[in-house]
């Protein structure tokens, strides 16, 4: 009998990857991306020992998001090819820079057991909610039992159905949680009418340590056992937002787990923000979830 061997890793990425259909006037360019591939894409960039389980095809676009991966060190699992065609997401560029999305969206995870052993898992974005897929993704947290979990539920509301629905699942990944991030507009969707307090309060309540609430060009909130930091955005050219918040995301998944048996300060807080915020700078500055890589970004201290 052939033994089994498990590979420990820092971080496992679940969820799905993608090929985003640009459309900018009358072109239209493909590119690799994805909520949490493009967070597995950041870490891989900023030299983080980083796997994703996610679900492609058998087709050239398949093939097109294993290698864009692979050239930034991610280690796509082989669990995640199947005989489903590769999703793809239509963005409209709109004036702004803002996208607005049309997906083509198959999400059905690898149910088998995975030879990783992750310190932290990283999930979040559509396959958070698409059922069933939703369920394995919970299964495998609860099977790896990681030390660190990490959320992002990138709300997409064509996809994740009515609000009553998808803050239930929302509350069961944040229950889940150590790091649960979500932007102004998930808020506004998940929890219509709470103020930025309220909200906080909310999340914070379900369990997770530190709670980020980002809110575009007017930066981002961090909450963290009773404080709050609040942290202004940065002034830059913007070529699109395809990838800010998952380059916000990246960062918290990479900077978090050196302050997680600390305990936290405000200065703790306002430093995993600040060069959070700063990454995302850098993204929404070049087109597309171009994430930037470790030599672009400023040494922690």
């Amino acid at each position: 009998m052939s033994e089994t061997t498990t590979t420990e890793v820092d971080v496992l990425v679940i969820g799905e990857a993608l090929v985003d259909i640009t459309t900018i006037g009358a072109e239209a360019i493909e590119i690799p991306g994805g909520g949490p591939a493009n967070v597995a894409l950041g870490l891989g960039r900023r030299g983080i020992d980083v796997a994703l389980l996610t679900s492609l095809g058998p087709d050239a676009r398949g093939s097109a998001v294993t290698r864009h991966l692979e050239r930034s060190g991610v280690w796509v699992l082989a669990e995640s090819f199947g005989t489903t065609p590769t999703s793809t997401a239509n963005a409209h560029i709109l004036d702004d820079g803002a996208a607005r999305y049309e997906f083509s969206i198959a999400w059905r995870p690898s149910r088998e057991r995975l030879q990783v052993r992750p310190r932290t898992v990283h999930a979040g974005s559509v396959a958070a909610f698409l059922t069933p897929g939703d369920e394995v993704v919970l299964e495998h947290i609860d099977r790896l039992a990681p030390e660190i979990v990490t959320f992002d539920p990138n709300i997409r509301p064509a996809l994740v159905g009515q609000p009553d629905r998808a803050r239930a699942r929302f509350e069961q990944f944040a229950r889940r949680s150590t790091v649960v991030k979500l932007s102004d507009e998930d808020a506004g969707f998940l929890y219509p009418g709470l103020d930025e307090a309220g909200l906080l309060e909310v999340i914070g309540s379900l369990g997770p340590r530190l709670v980020a609430l980002t809110r575009g060009a007017r930066g981002a909130v961090l909450a963290a056992e009773g404080m709050v930091v609040d942290l202004p955005g940065r002034r830059v050219a913007v070529a699109d937002t395809i990838g800010a918040g998952d380059t916000f995301m990246a960062s918290l998944v990479a900077d978090y787990p050196r302050l997680h048996h600390t305990i936290l300060t405000e200065p703790d807080l306002r430093e995993l923000g600040t060069r959070a915020v700063d990454a995302a700078a850098i993204t929404v500055g070049r087109p597309g979830a171009d994430l930037p890589w470790a030599a672009e970004l400023r040494p922690s201290s």
